[in-house]
Parts: structure tokens; C-alpha cells; sequence
């Protein structure tokens, strides 16, 4: 049974403005769909929502054309870079907002979690937003009744509770927001990443609440994440967004692996030095290329047991004194597994102006054999210069890593640290 449809669907903006911005233009659109009954005029000329670039129309499509589907029961993960519309989709299914065109069916009561305190009264305590949520889903009081004491005992917020909202914490909304949404059963349940403002014990009880929703409540899920490991351990199927279109759409696995290899994320051949930087980078040193050579100086992939030279290209602006630099390596769900700084091992360092390149060794590779993000940063006088976190990705091929003549990946399967040992038994 079908239980969320989205036909066609897109949202449109006008930047910075409310409606048209002109009343000649409201006029018109008035005119042209409810009198004539023909098309919007303004929908022919909005852009597509790329933040990292700027347009020439004021109309941009914050959504386009969405269309799939969700059988109930499913725990479906919407998973695309920030801008990509994750959120216009869920607030145009939790009624914020309506479609610019298109239309949506939800079969059953929704409960959403999209923004801190969304939904919540000021004005009103956290035991009269409790019942008033409630009484929004379309549940009666005496249903509430019998979740009241669960709902308050999960959120941990029993002596604010006959408090008014407006003086809770960020993470207190959050904490009694989402125990509203996952105990009063709602038959759709849509989640934001809100649930990265509480703090580590929180968010292990929700995610172990939404683990018993997803493998036993038979409810419908609709979850966004940037954490991809969650995304995968409660999903089972994904949604991938990109510039406001389905770019993927199908099981967990594969939506990650392509969300990861997609735009921000550079494959092996991506030039680096285009890729998009964070604000804070003051680009004094820039990152432009990144390679990977064995102890011959030859380009080729890693092997695990093996030397590994990765050799960073950068160029600097302007003479730069105290440097570091460091490197990452996560796997493909965005999972740290390792850090190199330089100030572990040696003190910071001039660059000057230029083109310059520094190589990265490691005498023996400890990855398992699979598939790698690599991630460079660089600090210029205590403030980022530069820092892609996920800027390059490389394979690492099976070797004999213990030296016995065996492989390793037919030992073992999935990423891993690999160490030396010895194995002593006492009989």
C-alpha cells in the first residue's frame, strides 16, 4: 500500500521577496491563472537552485519535477548536500508550505520534526504543547492520556514540564519534540536534522527509538541526515537530492556511494581546485591536486602492506609563515578512520608564494582493502587556509599484508585498521 505520493511536484521562489515583488506582476498572475485559467507566467523563468553560483533570474526552483513514491512501512533516507531541497520537501509533505505545482498524497496522521520548536506554543507549557500537538495529529485526549507519562519520562524534561516552552533550551524543544512525534504513533513520521542539536545521550535514545519504529512499528519514515551511518543503519531505501531534482533514487547502499561521489565529493580525476570551499577558508593556501605514488614514485593505487606516498599539490598567494597541513582518511559513509597532522611530528612551516608540492608518506598501509576518502586541511598562522574534507577518494588493492601468502580480503570483510600481532596459545 502506497503511503506518500509525490506527482510531479516542484516549489518555486522569488529571492528575497514575498509573492512577485511588483503588483503589476501580482496582477497578472492573478489574471493569467485564475481568470484565463492558463499557466503561470513566472514559471518559465526560474533557475535552477544552485547556491554556489550566482543567476540571472530572481525565480529559483527550489524543487523540480519530484516524483516517486513510498509503501508504508518504509524507512526512506533523503540525502543530498545543503541547498539540494531536503527540507522544502519535507515541509511541502508536513503542510508548511504547498507546491508551486504538482500535487502530494499522504494516506494517515503525519508527525513532523523539522525545525527546533516547530509546532510548539511559546505561550504554552511543554504538558499543554504535548496535548496540543496531539489534538493536531487528530488523536483524542484520552489516547494522549496514556502516552503522557512515557512522553515526559523520554524527553527528561519532567521539571520543566508544567513550564511555558518559551524558556526551554534549543535542545530541550528538540528532546520533547521528538518524543511527541515518535510515541503518539503517528502513521507518517518525518524527521529533520534537528536531532543534531542534542546532546550524545539524547541522541542515542532517538536513534534506538526510531530503530524499534523502523524494524517493528510498521510506520512510514521519511528521515534526513547528513550522518550517513545513521542514514544506513535505520534506512531502507534512499532518496538522493541535487539541486532541487532526484538525482537517485533506490536501496541505501548504493544512494550513499553515490551521494558520496557526486559534486562536493571529488572522484580521482576531479580537479580539487575548483571544488567548493567553506566560508571560513581564507584561501591563502589553496589545494589543487592530489595524487597517489608507491616508493618507486610510480601513480597507482595503494596497496594495504605497502608504502603509500600521497603527494598534495598547492599554490599560496602570498609568503606564509607557521603552517601545518593534516589529511583524513574516512570510509564512504563519511566515517573518520583516521587523522595525520604534521604538528604531530614535526613544528609548523614557512611557505612561500607559488606553486609547491609536499608528499605524505606512510611506509606500510594499514586499510583493509576497499574503497577511501581523502581529506586535506591546512592552518596558515592559527586560521584555516584551506580544508576539503572529503576531496579525493582511492582504492586500496589486496596484498599480502602479514607476509604468509594470504589475502586479506579473504579473511575479512568490511573497512578496517589492519595491525601487526602475534597469536600465543597456552595449552
Amino acid at each position: 500500500m502506497i503511503a506518500i505520493e509525490f506527482n510531479n511536484v516542484s516549489k518555486q521562489y522569488r529571492l528575497g521577496l514575498v509573492s512577485t515583488g511588483t503588483l503589476i506582476h501580482d496582477l497578472n498572475r492573478f489574471w493569467q491563472t485564475k481568470i484565463l485559467r492558463r499557466e503561470d507566467p513566472y514559471l518559465k523563468i526560474g533557475e535552477t537552485n544552485d547556491r554556489t553560483s550566482k543567476g540571472s533570474s530572481e525565480y529559483v526552483w527550489a524543487l523540480r519535477d519530484i516524483d516517486f513514491k513510498v509503501e508504508q512501512g518504509d524507512f526512506v533516507g533523503i540525502i543530498g548536500r545543503n541547498g539540494a531541497g531536503k527540507s522544502t520537501l519535507l515541509k511541502l509533505l508536513s503542510r508548511v508550505t504547498s507546491p508551486t505545482t504538482g500535487t502530494i498524497r499522504a494516506r494517515g496522521r503525519i508527525a513532523s520534526l523539522l525545525e527546533v520548536g516547530t509546532g510548539f506554543h511559546p505561550e504554552m507549557t511543554g504538558r499543554e504543547n504535548i496535548y496540543m500537538n496531539g489534538s493536531i495529529m487528530g488523536m483524542r485526549k484520552a489516547e494522549i492520556d496514556k502516552k503522557l507519562d512515557e512522553i515526559v519520562d523520554f524527553s527528561g524534561c519532567e521539571r520543566y514540564i508544567d513550564t511555558p516552552v518559551k524558556r526551554y533550551s534549543s535542545g530541550m524543544k528538540v528532546r520533547l519534540g521528538f518524543a511527541i512525534a515518535a510515541h503518539l504513533e503517528p502513521d507518517i513520521l518525518v524527521v529533520d536534522e534537528v536531532l543534531a542539536v542534542g546532546d550524545a545521550e539524547f541522541q542515542k535514545k532517538a536513534i534506538g527509538k526510531m530503530q524499534d519504529v523502523a524494524h517493528g512499528g510498521g510506520r512510514t519514515v521519511l528521515f534526513v541526515s547528513h550522518n550517513m551511518r545513521s542514514v544506513r543503519n535505520l534506512c531502507t531505501s534512499s532518496v538522493v537530492l541535487e539541486n532541487g531534482k532526484i538525482a537517485f533514487q533506490g536501496d541505501v547502499d548504493s544512494g550513499i556511494s553515490f551521494y558520496m561521489q557526486s559534486s562536493t565529493l571529488g572522484e580521482e580525476d576531479k580537479d580539487i581546485s575548483s571544488m567548493p570551499r567553506s566560508a571560513k577558508c581564507t584561501g591563502e593556501v589553496r589545494f589543487t591536486d592530489i595524487r597517489f605514488l608507491n616508493d618507486a614514485g610510480e601513480e597507482e593505487d595503494p596497496h594495504c602492506g605497502k608504502p603509500m606516498i600521497a603527494r598534495i599539490s598547492y599554490t599560496a598567494s602570498k609568503d606564509c609563515s607557521h603552517c601545518s597541513m593534516s589529511v583524513g582518511v574516512s570510509d564512504l559513509y563519511g566515517g573518520r578512520i583516521f587523522s595525520i597532522p604534521s604538528l604531530v611530528t614535526m613544528e609548523r612551516f614557512p611557505i612561500s608564494k607559488g606553486n609547491h608540492e609536499v608528499d605524505l608518506v606512510i611506509p606500510k598501509l594499514t586499510l583493509s582493502p576497499g574503497e577511501y576518502l581523502f581529506g586535506v586541511h591546512c592552518m596558515v598562522d592559527d586560521h584555516l587556509a584551506d580544508w576539503i574534507e572529503y576531496a579525493t577518494k582511492f582504492n586500496v588493492l589486496d596484498d599480502d599484508f602479514y607476509g604468509t601468502g594470504r589475502m586479506i580480503s579473504q579473511q575479512m570483510t568490511g573497512k578496517a585498521v589492519l595491525c601487526e600481532h602475534n597469536w600465543k596459545f597456552r595449552m
